[in-house]
């Protein structure tokens, strides 16, 4: 999975190769005559600038010229305007010429004196040369056409990549990277899982290989497919691979790159995309993170001029497209709920690839893919590791390993252990741990806090399994409950739900049963719990007084606009959303609190044992509590 798009400036690189294989100078490190001739005009131009009407000789005071000339040590003079040049006859302070200038006021001696001394004298016109007053016009605009030239270079390599083609105006190209298939070193065998994703993508491969077939039959490809998925699911890797299956060009571009400070640039960096496709058609073209530019169109009068007129030169583009052309366009959002409804219409981004979170087997087979390139000891058991990455990505995985390999490195291992992949997980879900700062009694109250959520999880009939309880500080948490699904869910029972406000609310109740006080330290839990008992009532409609009814909040009914417009549901009735989520809140806190004090003793035992060992597994607290009954189950 190596991302082998190659910069203007790599496809410059490998243009210029000579015969023998060696590599030719950067053309754009080249100086042709005219620039020689301007940098040597601006150069020459700037020295004869600093060194007019300045002369090499010492200035000296009037007063000693004077006194030189009295003493007869005056060989001659030069007299231009109110500057005095000349010779001295024997050299004062090793200076044989002299620069002084004129008094203010008028001095009728000196001419008498001069010819007394019998010195040369030769009086020069103020006036400047003919040259000099040229020079002096010119060089300003001299000066602003060579910075504009050398200018006009230095962007035609930057933003034309040095490619014919570039100049000062180049900005207005697309910025899309051009990739040929041999360029992508990623296949469909490299990505795991993503198996509908595959599928629904092979026909475009297809199409894009064979269209003749397509056409012969009367039928039309779809000129666009949105790719939706959380982040790190494998939406740009998914279209590398895609372009190298189908073996066809492949520019790839981010929607924040068509948008400048400039209105307009995007949309000609646009067309001049699609030009270059059509250009090497059949061709692939991938528009990242396209919900930057194609956000929905505001219909209140506010909105980004720039990024509609993007927005509407890539709807014009994809309306432009004919059936002989194959041009396809591949696009990539993890927030579709956003995206303008001209953009997904049938015409544009007519198919939509939905690419969800990997489970448990697509997991293993992630990270069997990413762990190919890393020695694994024997003890590894990546379907235990699977198990346990629930809601992990492929970008996630991907990161696990490396962070084991970085801890096996670290360790001074030559192969990545069981423990390196447990102790990367932890690091990777929880954070890096952290030095303690705990004194001896907020120790000790964490204990009891972390032993709370893990009894009411023990003894909760709906709750997922307890994995791992520990009190060592990682990221921003003092201690951390952990809990690993028997398999993974897409959907949740209101008493699954319930039960999970009650473990969330475990910790601070076990500080309300031993403390007989809360502490700050449940601020977390109680956010947690509070979204998730509003989630319950507004949009799953678990509760008996609101009954089957969803309630959104404004910003969730009106995605589509750039400022809410107002609730569909009345004050009371929010009043009465409160009230339901305050009751649901508060009977899940009560349920917390009878459990741990029904099982006081166990509390203790877990409390102890943190203290002591500061982790335990699910297997030490089954030593110390037994395993679940089937009630308890």
């Amino acid at each position: 999975m190596t991302n082998s798009e190659q910069s203007p400036n790599q496809q410059l690189k490998q243009n210029n190769k000579t015969p023998d294989g060696g590599s030719s100078p950067d053309p754009r490190l080249r100086f042709g005559p005219l620039d020689v001739f301007i940098m040597g005009l601006l150069f020459f131009s700037l020295i004869n600038f600093a060194n007019f009407g300045q002369s090499s000789s010492p200035e000296v005071p009037y007063s000693q010229f004077k006194q030189q000339l009295r003493e007869g040590n005056i060989a001659s003079v030069v007299i231009r305007g109110d500057r005095i040049t000349g010779n001295f006859e024997s050299s004062v302070n090793d200076a044989i010429a002299f620069t002084t200038t004129f008094p203010p006021l008028e001095d009728r001696d000196l001419f008498p004196l001069l010819e007394e001394q019998d010195v040369e004298v030769v009086v020069r016109s103020d006036e400047q040369p003919t040259w000099v007053l040229i020079l002096i016009n010119l060089l300003p605009w001299m000066l602003i056409i060579g910075l504009f030239l050398m200018a006009s270079r230095a962007l035609r390599g930057k933003a034309g990549g040095g490619l014919p083609g570039g100049g000062m105006f180049s900005f207005t190209r697309s910025k899309a990277r051009l990739s040929q298939k041999e360029d992508i070193k990623v296949s469909y065998d490299d990505i795991a899982g993503l198996s509908h994703a595959k599928q629904d993508l092979g026909e475009i491969i297809d199409f894009l290989k064979h269209p003749e077939k397509f056409r012969a039959i009367g039928a039309h490809i779809p000129k666009g497919i949105l790719m939706i998925g959380p982040p790190g699911t494998g939406k740009t890797l998914l279209a590398k691979a895609t372009a190298f299956e189908a073996g066809v060009p492949f520019f790839s571009i981010t929607g924040s790159e068509f948008v400048e400070m400039f209105v307009g640039v995007g949309a000609s960096r646009v067309r001049d995309m699609f030009t270059e496709a059509r250009k090497v058609a059949p061709a692939l073209i991938f528009i990242d993170e396209i919900d930057s530019v194609g956000r929905a169109r505001s219909n209140i009068g506010i909105g980004n001029d720039e990024r509609e007129q993007t927005l509407n030169q890539i709807l014009a583009e994809m309306d432009g497209f004919n059936a002989d052309e194959a041009v396809v366009v591949l696009a990539a959002t993890n927030r579709p709920d956003i995206l303008d409804t001209a953009l997904t219409r049938p015409g544009r981004f007519d198919r939509k690839v939905v690419l969800d979170l990997p489970q448990r087997e697509a997991r293993l087979d992630i990270l069997k893919v990413h762990s190919r390139k890393v020695p694994m000891a024997e003890d590894v058991d990546l379907d235990q590791i699977a198990a346990g990455t629930v809601g992990f990505s492929g970008a996630d995985l991907a990161n696990l390993i490396n962070e084991a390999a970085l801890l096996a490195a670290r360790d001074g291992n030559t192969t990545v252990g069981n423990s390196h992949l447990e102790r990367a997980r932890d690091k990777v879900v929880l954070g890096e741990k952290r030095e303690s700062i705990l004194s001896t009694a907020e120790k000790q109250r964490t204990a009891y806090h972390e032993a709370g959520h893990a009894l009411t999880a023990y003894h909760m009939p709906h709750a997922d399994a307890l994995r791992k309880v520990s009190i060592i500080p990682r990221g921003m948490a003092l201690g951390y409950t952990e809990q690993t699904p028997k398999e993974d869910k897409t959907s949740y029972g209101q008493h699954y739900l319930e039960d999970r406000i009650a473990i969330m609310l475990g910790g601070r109740s076990a500080e309300k049963l031993v403390y007989d006080e809360v502490s700050s330290g449940a601020a977390n839990d109680l956010q947690q719990a509070t979204r998730l008992a509003r989630h319950m009532v507004t949009e799953w409609g678990m509760n008996e007084k609101l009954g089957a009814l969803s309630f959104e909040h404004p910003e969730q009914s009106y995605p589509n606009q750039e400022f809410p417009l107002h609730k569909d549901y009345s004050e009371h009735t929010a009043e009465m959303i409160d009230e339901e989520v305050r009751k649901l809140v508060s009977e899940n806190e009560a349920r917390a609190l009878a459990t741990l004090r029904e099982h006081r003793q166990q509390l203790d035992q877990i409390a102890a044992a943190l203290l002591e060992k500061e982790t335990i597994s699910d297997t030490d607290i089954e030593a110390l509590l037994g395993p679940k009954t089937k009630a308890s189950a």
